[in-house]
């Protein structure tokens, strides 16, 4: 015997409502600002062994970070950046920097930065929130 339920749920429903999610989940995932204050301690635990955000800050394994923001990608002056960063054409904004920090090495194929990434959607918001002031 087969079972049919009395009320047929259209598939093209189900697939449509699936992207419509699926094409909203960045704007969704971006909706939620960034917790300045958050970010200042996902700065000092993830970030600040290798980069500094001061004016004049010196550059570590990564280059001081001080003015990036609106910035092409691979321009602070005195630091090598691998070619693939230098050739990226990245300008650095929020959704660009949202976009890397979950996975660099994935972002910019070829960066010589060695780090993992930030998988937590908050957390990238919240370093961009104090990335955002303190590199400015």
């Amino acid at each position: 015997f087969f079972f049919f339920p009395k009320k047929k749920i259209p598939q093209q429903s189900t697939i449509h409502s699936f992207f419509i999610y699926i094409s909203n989940r960045k704007t969704a995932t971006m909706a939620k600002k960034g917790n300045e204050k958050k970010g200042a301690k996902v700065f000092k635990t993830k970030c600040s062994q290798c980069h500094t955000v001061e004016a004049g800050g010196a550059h570590k394994q990564g280059p001081n970070l001080n003015g990036f923001f609106g910035r092409q990608s691979g321009q602070a002056d005195g630091y090598s950046y691998s070619s693939a960063n230098k050739k990226s054409g990245i300008m650095w904004g929020d959704e660009t920097l949202f976009d890397y920090l979950e996975n660099p090495k994935k972002y910019i194929k070829g960066t010589k930065m060695v780090f993992a990434g930030i998988k937590k959607p908050q957390e990238r918001k919240d370093l961009i929130a104090y990335l955002k002031n303190a590199s400015a």
